[in-house]
């Protein structure tokens, strides 16, 4: 069984992030999608909220599985299976940084393979601190957030 695991903050979860469980989904017999849990860092939402939004958006697909996780991103791949890690790309910057991200989790465990699934060019310009700061002064994110997320907020 192949089983993949597309980590991040999701705080909060937008079109882009959708974009790219979409196009990856399909590869994959099981997809974690795993809220990276950071405790140095305040999220503007609560993982309960982010779980809760991902579950409206993507809670129809039985190969979808939403998980909270804490601690090496790597640790919790082999803790579920996942033998993928689903990196979205935007521009070259977060090519150098996922790179990077992904050469020392190879070092960390040689068996989980990172794979890197470049966004659409529409959303190349969204990111959730982008829309985190939008949501901070009450503007208008309906464009950036999927529609069945949208009541959550």
């Amino acid at each position: 069984m192949k089983i993949a695991l597309f980590p991040g903050s999701f705080d909060p979860v937008t079109k882009a992030h959708v974009d790219i469980v979409k196009r990856s989904v399909g590869l994959f017999d099981k997809l974690y999608i795993g809220i990276g849990v950071n405790s140095t860092k305040a999220g503007l939402l609560s993982v309960e909220k982010r779980e809760e939004l991902l579950r409206a958006v993507f809670g129809h697909d039985d190969r979808i599985h939403i998980i909270a996780y804490e601690g090496l991103t790597v640790n919790f791949c082999k803790s579920i299976g996942a033998a993928y890690m689903i990196r979205g790309i935007r521009t070259v910057s977060d090519f150098e940084y996922e790179k990077a991200i992904a050469q020392m989790n190879h070092s960390l465990d040689p068996e989980i393979e990172s794979i890197f699934i470049v966004s659409k060019p529409g959303y190349s310009s969204i990111s959730s601190s982008i829309v985190r700061e939008v949501m901070r002064y009450n503007g208008d994110v309906s464009q950036f957030i999927p529609k069945e997320a949208l009541p959550f907020l």
